[in-house]
């Protein structure tokens, strides 16, 4: 009965569950059954017409990379993480990745919303950056400066016992935090970081197979699963739930295990004990597309990139209540602000993936092209994330979701 248990619980923990519950939140969806939206699907093709706006001012030749980590490195058309790690020596490919590795699992954990008021100050430019791409530019920053390094030799990594006793003066200073430009949820991240210091020297077996134990030590667990040099992305995502599954704060667990960004709707309905379970993993997902670059340049073929799902996050979801695709029941619900596991947040979440399935295949075929050709993330980056984030500023000048949820920095 355990093992059955467990295994019910680890079935969650994987991209397929992501998408087909949130198949089934929609299908219930169209059909009347929701307590807090309504779908309007004849409003897709204007947001289809809406993402290909935005994707061709960005990307006007169509080669449109991942939606990862790494886009948000680039300042002033520097890629500053390629410009280091390019000069850097690196005794293999190998070395490269798991430095990598690091960077983009440190940087992900701290890309939780920073709240309208933060910005960084880049030294370089001179430019004051808010938001995720200044939180991006800021951990680039902490990293090469070799912040989580226990070697001063050797800046570009993030060892597990430095993560591990990280003082919050450090993450406070390095984010120029202060009174006049606060930054939300500094506790938080700090906590998240050193979580996954404890985590990874706990679990040298993963995490410190050819090296010291780090959180890049993930790279050396997924290159054993390849099978004749290829990796799907699905197994990407696996990888990053199952190991790093237990740094998030206590939420649902079944079978004491850790079931993360994973939430309760009685609509969804199984004959196990998954039922009323909405897997969604958007942060994880978030980082395992940016795992995928890594694999690639240390030699991998990473397949199923379609495998992942779309995200759950506001600008994605923004941009389907925008447009009126999604519409609420109450209007009064616009007005008030919900916990991140309320029905009404844990419908609108789920929706936006399935949804953005459909409008891929709308995207793809305004433009002759393939799910090989043009990747759910490549879509997600042209695209779905910048058109909810240009909508959002359309509508309200503060550029906020037109849905307001109470976050604690470790969902969005």
């Amino acid at each position: 009965m355990a093992e059955a248990l467990e295994l019910q619980a680890r079935s969650l923990l994987s991209a397929a569950a992501v998408r087909a519950r949130a198949g089934e939140m929609f299908e219930i969806g169209l059909n009347g059954g929701l307590t807090h939206f309504t779908i309007d699907l004849d409003r897709m093709d204007g947001v289809a017409d809406a993402v290909l706006a935005v994707t061709r001012k960005a990307y006007p030749t169509l080669e449109i990379p991942f939606h990862a980590r790494w886009r948000h490195f680039v300042l002033g058309g520097v890629n500053r993480w390629a410009r280091l790690a390019d000069a850097a020596p690196w005794p293999d490919r190998a070395a490269r990745a798991r430095a990598e590795f690091d960077l983009a699992i440190v940087s992900v954990l701290l890309d939780a919303g920073a709240g309208a008021a933060w910005r960084y100050r880049d030294v370089t430019t001179e430019q004051d950056i808010g938001r995720s791409e200044g939180l991006a530019i800021a951990s680039l920053d902490m990293f090469a400066s070799g912040l989580f390094s226990h070697d001063p030799r050797a800046p570009f990594r993030a060892d597990a016992d430095i993560l591990a006793k990280l003082p919050l003066a450090s993450l406070t200073s390095a984010f120029q935090v202060n009174d006049t430009n606060p930054l939300l949820g500094l506790e938080g991240r700090t906590d998240l970081l050193r979580r996954l210091g404890k985590l990874v020297a706990e679990r040298a077996d993963v995490f410190g197979s050819h090296d010291t134990p780090r959180p890049g030590g993930l790279f050396d667990h997924i290159a054993a699963l390849a099978k004749g040099g290829a990796v799907p992305a699905p197994t990407i995502l696996s990888a990053v739930l199952n190991q790093l599954g237990p740094i998030w704060p206590s939420r649902l667990e079944l079978a004491g295990i850790p079931l993360g960004d994973c939430w309760r709707h009685p609509a969804i309905k199984t004959s196990d004990a998954t039922s009323s379970l909405v897997p969604l993993h958007k942060l994880s997902q978030w980082l395992s597309y940016s795992l995928i670059e890594p694999l690639q340049r240390a030699g991998f073929d990473v397949t199923d990139i379609d495998g992942l799902t779309g995200l759950a996050e506001y600008r994605n979801g923004g941009l389907f209540v925008d447009h009126e695709v999604l519409r609420l029941r109450d209007a009064a619900d616009a007005e008030r602000a919900h916990e991140v596991d309320s029905l009404l947040v844990v419908e609108w979440r789920a929706l936006t993936v399935a949804l953005l399935d459909r409008l891929a295949d709308l995207v793809r075929a305004k433009l002759g092209r393939t799910p090989e050709t043009l990747p759910l993330a490549s879509i997600l980056e042209g695209g779905t994330w910048a058109a909810g984030r240009a909508i959002a500023f359309a509508r309200r000048p503060d550029g906020s979701p037109p849905l307001k949820v109470i976050s604690d920095g470790t969902v969005f």
